[in-house]
């Protein structure tokens, strides 16, 4: 018998090795493997999510005619080796893992790896994208795409006219009321999710599961009808926008599926497509969907595999500030924008994109967290957190760690830019308004400060120089940047 090892990501009957299998002639392997479940202090909901898809998986396969050998186990090493002691394969096979450390364990493991297509585009086919080219830019990705795969395409233009509608899709929050945003359903729990409830730490940090996160591939399709039908509609205008009394807006939720491999990214594209063709969903809603999955995330993915595995460690602008206390602890800030986005964290492991970019991630930028430190808290912290896609949203998107490889710039704002998308600021104790001061908006200090302490840097970027002389020039330079370190003082104290 061959045996297929099948990772926690790779959760699909129909990728790579596993799309090869037959029960007759493969079995399957699954190692929940403790030393995994033990290197982090995962949120709750992100540990059970991961163990008790494995399970439902395991048992979903079983119920087809493989015959799965699950293993709990010291480490994936042990697992394995125990396997094949206990079951002595003829070969063991596997789909081409999702990060880079696993690849290497499949290679010291002398495991075969098959070409993986769990992503629209490998990197094979990212290295014909990038040949020849002198910078490698998110759009241009996003464009070949849409051409090679044909999704919004008539014959060799994009459908509208436009390759995007990025500036009908960055409406601040609407001012006719918070309720118009459907309610995402809930999963009833099931034996096996309460089996994995009942193995959690009693001291992880977050909320317990409570079925907002579906554990099966079938739940996973509901979720993705569920998000086609009734939210695709209304997505894209608010897309940017945040409020504090709602936590998913018309967001998909559905990266979760995506990254455990519950759902093919061609499944969801071709939704929303068919749902475009049928008259069902505006064309500013659809294309800014299939941007964020064909464009954004696919780019993420192969940017992890052409800059691993020194990009993990970049910290170009050598931030070396520790995780402050905000992050970790029960203390509450009295910064509205980040204790709301903070709380969705806690409450749901989740908070959508500009919630991570625009308040968590530009908090890191400015304040000078250490990358490695920030990595790490947003990699135990979500239900969707991967290796592949961390690293580069925060190394390369977030922190600006990776002088420019991913982005041109980087995404350091003050209050003003939160003020503008959310609701945030109302009744906030601090003021976005101001720099200096007491009630000085944290964001609005570190941004100006920010922009003194790497002007060097970054005067000759177009993209920001005009903000870099314009910092030059304020009249309170010496203020401001001794506001900056009492902010810094607080942050470090956990009393900010």
């Amino acid at each position: 018998m061959i045996t297929v090892l099948v990772f926690g990501d790779q959760l699909n009957a129909q990728i790579g090795a596993l799309a090869q299998a037959k029960p007759e002639t493969h079995q399957v392997l699954l190692v929940e493997a403790a030393d995994k479940i033990g290197s982090r202090p995962w949120h709750p909901q992100r540990l059970h999510l991961y163990l008790s898809a494995m399970r439902h998986f395991a048992e979903e396969l079983r119920a087809t005619g493989f015959d799965v050998d699950y293993q709990i186990a010291p480490s994936m090493r042990a697992g394995l080796l125990t396997h094949r002691e206990k079951h002595q394969p003829t070969r063991v096979v596997a789909t081409e893992p999702n990060s880079y450390r696993a690849r290497q364990l499949c290679l010291s493991l002398g495991i075969e790896m098959i070409r993986s297509d769990q992503f629209l585009c490998h990197p094979d086919d990212f290295a014909a994208f990038t040949k020849g080219r002198k910078s490698l830019k998110m759009e241009d990705f996003y464009r070949w795409q849409r051409s090679r795969l044909g999704y919004l395409m008539d014959a060799d233009q994009p459908v509208g006219g436009r390759w995007n509608f990025d500036e009908d899709n960055r409406e601040p929050p609407p001012k006719d009321g918070h309720d118009r945003w459907p309610i995402p359903p809930i999963s009833e729990l099931d034996d096996i999710d309460r089996e994995v409830i009942a193995l959690l730490p009693e001291d992880a940090k977050g909320a317990l599961p409570h079925g907002q996160w579906a554990t099966t591939r079938s739940d996973a399709l509901s979720r993705l009808d569920f998000f086609v039908k009734h939210v695709l509609p209304m997505f894209g205008p608010h897309e940017d926008a945040m409020l504090a009394n709602n936590w998913h807006l018309a967001h998909s939720l559905l990266s979760p599926y995506l990254n455990l491999g519950l759902l093919l990214p061609s499944e969801v594209v071709d939704a929303v497509q068919k749902a475009f063709n049928e008259g069902r969903v505006p064309i500013n809603s659809a294309e800014g969907f299939i941007r964020q999955v064909i464009g954004w995330r696919e780019f993420i993915w192969n940017m992890y595999w052409k800059l691993m595995p020194e990009y993990v460690a970049m910290n170009g602008l050598d931030a070396q500030r520790s995780l402050p206390p905000l992050f970790t602890s029960e203390s509450q800030t009295q910064m509205n924008c980040m204790s709301h986005s903070l709380q969705a964290v806690h409450d749901y492991g989740w908070a959508h994109h500009i919630q991570r970019l625009m308040v968590l991630g530009n908090f890191g930028l400015i304040a000078g967290i250490n990358p490695k430190d920030f990595t790490d808290w947003m990699s135990y912290s979500f239900v969707d957190a991967a290796e592949w896609v961390m690293v580069p949203n925060v190394v390369g998107m977030s922190l600006h760690a990776d002088g420019g490889q991913l982005a041109t710039k980087p995404y350091a704002s003050g209050g003003a830019y939160i003020d503008r998308m959310s609701d945030y600021c109302n009744g906030c104790v601090y003021d976005r308004k101001k720099r200096v001061g007491d009630n000085a908006c944290p964001y609005t200090t570190l941004y100006w400060d920010f922009m003194l302490r790497h002007d060097e840097q970054f005067v000759r970027n177009p993209r920001v120089s005009r903000q870099v002389h314009a910092a030059r020039k304020l009249n309170d330079v010496d203020v401001v940047q001794k506001r900056a370190q009492q902010v810094l003082s607080l942050l470090d104290s956990g009393d900010l």
